[in-house]
Order: structure tokens, then C-alpha cells, then sequence
């Protein structure tokens, strides 16, 4: 047989959904729901009761962005086009990359060692969840970051602190993949418990109250680089909107103080790496500028001696008034002689420190009184992705594409500097020629001044020179300390740090809701599979499904009488004899004028095809019909049971082995039940029983009855296991399949379908027997009845012979 069309029947009727029935199937086993119900939502309560409740904690941050007219000066230098055109310098947003630091791990992991929150500690409750205790625990436990950052598995404290301050505590911790523990009990606090995995301290919370009653807390400490993942992981940071830079703040925790404590601490330290960031260029420029100064202040005081020195050995007196006017003239272009060289020395002092490669990473100082604009610009562009290349390693690695890209950049950009320096110089040398060539006029007409006005106004250049320059980087050295001490803060809290009234785990109502409808299902899919288990038809419904073959009655369990079967009787109006007299009528709507032949069979032994046989003969009788039953199973004759017989030793079967010299009707037995009622046994048991029923003297038989009998009901062998009811079938009218509650499997429907399908009956109709309305669970299933074996394997057979009904 082909399983995957094991119940598909050539006419197969279309199914139609019955609300009804199915929910009278499941409502019949209302206490399982009840039950069910009742132990999930019981379970669920037990469930919530012991879970810590988490709370959500919101706060907004605003985020400064750069000052938008240094990002016009970094949109409109050539060499950032040149490198955006190229695809080698990526414009993040910065607001994107505020909120990524932000939440990154590292900065999570200070604020949990600064806080101390790889340390934490509960205190145990039997009949509800271990409350939480952030700097409220009567006893504090301290083990350092460096500890516990080697801590293989964590470690877990179980204390017991009693009002008088004694204080057990055993500690669990893993040791070489091994679980170890240690047990000591201290009668006073402080105290130390040292282990092989670190130096466990304990102190009295003095802000805390003594405890009246003796107290039962656990202390677990974890590795500060696990605990900031798990707090990475309960922390949300997003954007407002698309046109703001405030960043909404979600953190959950099941301690609302530490979780408050956490956000507030996580942006302090954000600002705090934020504004170390800035200071980093403002102080390389303090560095260079007190470096310079040191230098300045020794050539002044050298030059001033000099010149002291040489003005009480020469003794200068008043200048003529030709020099006079000539000193004036080229006091002009000395003023820009001085200019000029002061622009050259700090061009040069720059050029030293960016071709120095101890200074390859480093920011350029800027601040230094460059009068070139051009030259300003771009060392700040340099100094911009220098700092931003060294926050992006912060938080990654220097194989990632985004630094790679920033280090192209810094390249770029620095051989820009470079290039910008030099052009910076070779004009200011350029410049210095002409007013060197503008001087040396002036110079000659006081060639005639004397030696010593000379050498002293070389002199005094200089010391103004070294001046000058001494009183602009004192100048910057100011300028430079106030842009480090109004250093803004990068994030400000817009929103304080607000806990929410309710948790958001667990959600008691969604758990309620899911124990209801688990509740609820285990019993539909406990009965659903029970169902999709059952191999053996149950009900009417469990017919239908499989066959098409029209069913003409269900017939219920009943007592058999003490002698036979029979349980039809005249002048009775119980639910046997009205279920036959719907099976005697359906079967006769069914057979037309002249079809008097109806021939009984079943799949298998057991399941009651001479019961239904004997009592439908009985039911016809009844009717005012003559009628006779023949006992065609002549392998195992079953109509002598029924009907109580004493004599079994003649029947059809002596007919059909010798029809010449055997009388048929000498063979035909009253049944004792009522007038209208004959039996035809089947006989002894012959040897060669299929071929006696494969002779033509059968057919003879027969017509000869129909002569005499309105009905001949023909009790014959189960045709699913021998082939004697398939031959017979061709003396039937009308064939009725027998089919036993709790007893014929489902699989059986198939023959039937298929003896349908090669109409080896004219007419063929199928019947429930044995439906135990006792044991009736539902509006269609039914209990289990008794099993029968039958014949030769199958308990079928001669001598084998046991009560059918």
C-alpha cells in the first residue's frame, strides 16, 4: 500500500469544519484545563515572586559639536578636497562618533571600577528574590581591580553578620579550573580573608544601622571587563531626532541608585577624556613656548650685558642731525628688519620641530604669533586629525579601515605642512633680501658716523630683537593658559538621571498571560496527540473520514444473554432492538425488488460479524419475513455460539461436498426463536473450504433458498485475512462490512476503499459495532471493547475457537 494515500478513497468528500464538535471535544475535559491553568499560573507566580525586578533609568545628554567655522576652514582647505575627492579621508559625523564612545566599553569599564560595581552584593530572602544592596549592605567587601580582573570565573561570598558583629563567610572562587572554597568566621570588623585568588577585605557601613536580627548576604565579584559587557549591554544611547545632537540615555538595572550613579559617572568621565582631548594641543603649545622663552631669556641677558658693557667703554655722546634723519629713515626698515627675522626664526623653530621624528605623531604648536594666515590654517587641519586618530584608537585598532584612512590623510596633510613651512620661509628670505637691499642705503650715508654708533646700533638690534620676541611669547604663554583653564565640557546633562515608577522586567502581566496560554495548550496538545496516536476507529466521524461507503448504523455495547447472542426480541422497544431496526431499514432501502441476499464480513476476527448476522436475521424475522441465515464461515463457524446450537456436525458444507446425494432443506434448522427465523450451519469444517465455496453448486444453493426465504443472510469468514468471503460475493445482493469500536484499526478502510473502487460488491455498506456508551468521553469516542483471535496465525483456525461478539 502506498502510505502517503493510506485513507484516500476515489470519491472523497470534501470535510467540513464543525465548531461545535470541536469544542465540545476539549470542553469535556474541562478539569485538565482547569488543572493546567491553575498549575502554570501558580508556577508562574513562583516564578516572578523569585525574580529581581529590573528598572529602566532615562537621562539626555547634549552632545557640543565642533565650532561650525572651523569646520568651513577644514571644508575649504585644497588638500582635504583633494583627499575627500580621492576617498581617502572619510567626514563621520561627529555627533555618530560622540555617541559611540560614549557607550564603548572602555569607557563603561572606568566607571565600573570607579564605582566599584564589580562588586555587588545581595541579601538573601527565602520566600522571595535576593534584594539588591548598592551602599547599603551592613558589610562591605573590597577586593582590588587587579584582582579581580584575574578572577578565572568570578567569585561568590556567603556571609552571615550577626547584631553583634560576627561575621562568617565561606568563598567560592575557581582555581585552576578547579572550584575551591574557603570558610573563616571573624568576631569583629575590619577584617582580611586571604586567598590564592586575592586578599578579600571587609569593613562595617557606618551609614548603615546595625542589624537587629541576623543577616544572610552574597557577594559576587566578577572582572571589571565582564561586568562593563553586561552593563554595555543594558545601556541605549540614541539620538532625539535627526536636527539635534541630544542623546537619549537607557540604562537598566535592578538597583534605581546605582543605575542613577552609573549614568551620571559615565558622563563625567566622558567630558573628562573629552576635555583632555582638547588640552592636548594647548599644552604641546605651552611645552614649546616655555622651551623658547628659556632659550630668549638667555640671548636677551647676553645682549644686554654687551651692550651695558660696551656703552660704558665707548662712551657715546648725541648723533649729528644728518645721522639723525638718516637713523630715522632706516629705523623704518630695521622695525621691518625685525619683523621679518622674528617671522624667520619661528618659521624655522617649526620647521626643526616638524622634521624632528620624535615628533611624527605629535600635534604642531600654532599659537606661536605666525603672521601667516595660510600657514595657521593648515597646521590646525593637521592638528584636527591627529586628534582624531588617536580617540578612533581608543576604541579600535590600527588595522581598521577608518584609521588606515586617517593615517593617509595625516600623511598627506603633514607633507602639506611641510611643503606650506617651507614656501613660508623661502618668501620671508625673500623678503629679508629687499629690506636688507632698502637698508644698506640708509647705512652708507651714516658711514661716516662713528665706529663705536655703529657697533652700538648693532647691538641695540639685537637686544630689541630678542625682546620683542621674549614679550610676544610671554604674551602667547597667557593666551595659552586661559584656553587651557576655559576648556568647555563636550556633554551636558539636559535631564537628570531619572528611574522609571515600574520595572520593565520581569512583565508579570506577559508572564501571567503566557502561563494562562500555556496553561491552556498543554492540555489541547496533549489530547491532539493523544488523538493523532489512536491507529483504531473510535466513532461514526473517525468512518467518515476514511470511506466513503455509507454507514448504516452504530451499534452500542451490550450484555450478552447467558445462552448465545441474540439480543433482539419481540414485543421489546430497548436501544439494541431499535439500533437494528435502523440497520434492517437502511439495508432495505438499499436492496431493490428481487435482492434477497445480504452477506455479512469484517476485516478481522473479533469484531462481531455473527452477532450483527444473527440479530439482524432476528430483527428481519421480526418484520413478518421469512428469512434464513447461513453459516458461509466454514473455516470457523460462528452461527452455533450465537444461537446456542447443540448439533454442528451438519450443515452447508455436507451440501456442497456431495449435492446429489444431499438433501438442502433436511439440512435447514428452526432457530427456536421465532417461526419466521431459519439457520443453515456451516457444517464440519472442511479440508479444502475455498475451493468448496468456488463450485457452481453454491449458486444453486442459493437460488433454490431464495425460492423459499424474503432475506438470506450469509455469515461468512473475515475477508481481509481469507479469500472464502471474496468468492461468495458472488451470490450477495449486498455486501455488509463489520467494523468493531476500539478494535478495527483505521488502516482497514483501505480495503474497504479499494473493494469499492474494483466493485467486487454490487452493494456495499458499513457498520459500528460495539460502541461502549458507558465509557463514552465525548460526543463521538468511545471506550475500548474485548480483542478475539481467529484462526490459524491470526488465532484463526480449526480447534481455536473463542466467544465473538
Amino acid at each position: 500500500m502506498n502510505e502517503n494515500n493510506l485513507f484516500d478513497t476515489p470519491e472523497q468528500k470534501e470535510e467540513h469544519f464543525n465548531l461545535y464538535r470541536v469544542i465540545f471535544k476539549y470542553l469535556i475535559y474541562w478539569p485538565w484545563f482547569v488543572a493546567s491553568v491553575l498549575v502554570c499560573v501558580v508556577a508562574a507566580f513562583i516564578y516572578l515572586r523569585y525574580q529581581t525586578p529590573v528598572y529602566n533609568i532615562t537621562s539626555a545628554v547634549l552632545i557640543k559639536e565642533d565650532d561650525p567655522r572651523t569646520r568651513a576652514m577644514q571644508a575649504n582647505s585644497g588638500a582635504l578636497e583633494a583627499l575627500q575627492s580621492m576617498g581617502g579621508l572619510s567626514m563621520t559625523s561627529s555627533f555618530d562618533n560622540e555617541v559611540e564612545i560614549l557607550k564603548s566599553r572602555t569607557l563603561i569599564q572606568k566607571v565600573v571600577t570607579r564605582l566599584g560595581l564589580y562588586i555587588s552584593t545581595v541579601e538573601d530572602r527565602s520566600f522571595s528574590y535576593d534584594r539588591p544592596l548598592y551602599k547599603s549592605a551592613p558589610v562591605q567587601v573590597y577586593l582590588t581591580p587587579e584582582e579581580a580582573g584575574k578572577l578565572e570565573g568570578g567569585a561568590k561570598l556567603k556571609m552571615t553578620y550577626t547584631p553583634e558583629g560576627k561575621l562568617s563567610v565561606k568563598a567560592e572562587y575557581i582555581l585552576n579550573q578547579e572550584k575551591q572554597s574557603e570558610e573563616k568566621t571573624f568576631d569583629a570588623l575590619p577584617a582580611v580573608l586571604p586567598t590564592p585568588v586575592g586578599v578579600f577585605s571587609f569593613t562595617k557601613n557606618d551609614s548603615v544601622a546595625a542589624p537587629t536580627k541576623e543577616v544572610k548576604l552574597t557577594t559576587y565579584i566578577s572582572s571589571p571587563v565582564a561586568v562593563a559587557k553586561g552593563y554595555a549591554s543594558a545601556l541605549t544611547v540614541d539620538p532625539t531626532s535627526k536636527t539635534t545632537t541630544i542623546a537619549k540615555v537607557n540604562f537598566q538595572n535592578s538597583h534605581k541608585q546605582r543605575a542613577v550613579d552609573f549614568i551620571n559617572t559615565l558622563v563625567a568621565f566622558y567630558n573628562q577624556d573629552a576635555n583632555d582631548e582638547k588640552n592636548e594641543v594647548a599644552q604641546k603649545t605651552a611645552d614649546f613656548i616655555e622651551d623658547r622663552i628659556a632659550i630668549i631669556n638667555r640671548e636677551l641677558g647676553t645682549t644686554e650685558s654687551q651692550l651695558a658693557d660696551f656703552k660704558q667703554k665707548s662712551g657715546l655722546t648725541d648723533l649729528t642731525t644728518d645721522a639723525q634723519l638718516a637713523l630715522q629713515e632706516n629705523s623704518k626698515y630695521e622695525q621691518l628688519r625685525i619683523e621679518n627675522q622674528t617671522q624667520i626664526r619661528l618659521v624655522e623653530f617649526l620647521r626643526d620641530y616638524i622634521n624632528n621624528p620624535a615628533n611624527a605623531d605629535e600635534v604642531i604648536p600654532s599659537n606661536v604669533g605666525l603672521q601667516d594666515q595660510n600657514l595657521s590654517t593648515v597646521i590646525d587641519h593637521y592638528n584636527t586629525l591627529i586628534i582624531e586618530r588617536k580617540r578612533l584608537l581608543r576604541t579600535s585598532s590600527e588595522n581598521n579601515p577608518a584609521v588606515i584612512n586617517m593615517k593617509t590623510g595625516i600623511e598627506a596633510m603633514r607633507h602639506s605642512v611641510q611643503t606650506t613651512v617651507a614656501s613660508v620661509l623661502e618668501g620671508l628670505r625673500i623678503t629679508k633680501g629687499n629690506l636688507d637691499r632698502q637698508a644698506s642705503k640708509f647705512e652708507g650715508r651714516i658711514s661716516n658716523a662713528p665706529q663705536q654708533e655703529k657697533e652700538f646700533l648693532t647691538i641695540a638690534r639685537q637686544q630689541e630683537i630678542k625682546a620683542q620676541l621674549y614679550i610676544m611669547l610671554l604674551q602667547k604663554r597667557e593666551e595659552n593658559a586661559i584656553t587651557l583653564a576655559a576648556t568647555a565640557t563636550n556633554g551636558r546633562i539636559i535631564e537628570q538621571a531619572l528611574p522609571d515608577k515600574d520595572p520593565v522586567a520581569p512583565k508579570k502581566k506577559m508572564f501571567l498571560l503566557a502561563a494562562l496560554v500555556l496553561g491552556l495548550g498543554i492540555p489541547v496538545g496533549i489530547i491532539y496527540l493523544i488523538d493523532l496516536l489512536k491507529y483504531k476507529i473510535e466513532n461514526a466521524e473517525d468512518v467518515q473520514k476514511l470511506t466513503s461507503v455509507p454507514l448504516v448504523a452504530e451499534l452500542p455495547h451490550c450484555q450478552k444473554p447467558a445462552q448465545g447472542a441474540i439480543v433482539v426480541r419481540e414485543n421489546h422497544n430497548d436501544i439494541m432492538e431499535e439500533t437494528f431496526r435502523g440497520l434492517r431499514t437502511n439495508l432495505m432501502f438499499m436492496m431493490e425488488s428481487g435482492e434477497k441476499v445480504i452477506m455479512v464480513s469484517s476485516t478481522q476476527p473479533g469484531e462481531g460479524k455473527s452477532f450483527v448476522a444473527g440479530n439482524l436475521a432476528v430483527s428481519l424475522a421480526l418484520l413478518g419475513k421469512k428469512t434464513l441465515i447461513v453459516g458461509m464461515d466454514i473455516r470457523k463457524p460462528g452461527l452455533n455460539r450465537v444461537f446456542n446450537l447443540s448439533h454442528r456436525e451438519h450443515g452447508i458444507t455436507n451440501y456442497l461436498s456431495d449435492p446429489e446425494h444431499t438433501d438442502l432443506f433436511a439440512l435447514v434448522q428452526p432457530s427456536g426463536i421465532h417461526t419466521n427465523l431459519d439457520i443453515l450451519p456451516g457444517g464440519a469444517v472442511p479440508p479444502n473450504p475455498t475451493e468448496l465455496v468456488a463450485r457452481p453448486v453454491l449458486d444453486h444453493a442459493i437460488v433454490q433458498l431464495k425460492e423459499r426465504y424474503d432475506y438470506i443472510i450469509l455469515d461468512t469468514a473475515p475477508i481481509g485475512i481469507v479469500t472464502d468471503s471474496a468468492i461468495v460475493s458472488r451470490v450477495a445482493d449486498l455486501c455488509l462490512y463489520v467494523c468493531r469500536a476500539e478494535v478495527t484499526p483505521k488502516v482497514a478502510y483501505q480495503y474497504i476503499n479499494e473493494l469499492k473502487a474494483e466493485k467486487k460488491f454490487a452493494k456495499l455498506a458499513t457498520v459500528i459495532n460495539d460502541i461502549d456508551m458507558t465509557k463514552r468521553k465525548n460526543s463521538y469516542g468511545y471506550g475500548y471493547g474485548k480483542k478475539y483471535g481467529y484462526g490459524y496465525g491470526y488465532g484463526y483456525g480449526y480447534g481455536f475457537q473463542k466467544n465473538e461478539k
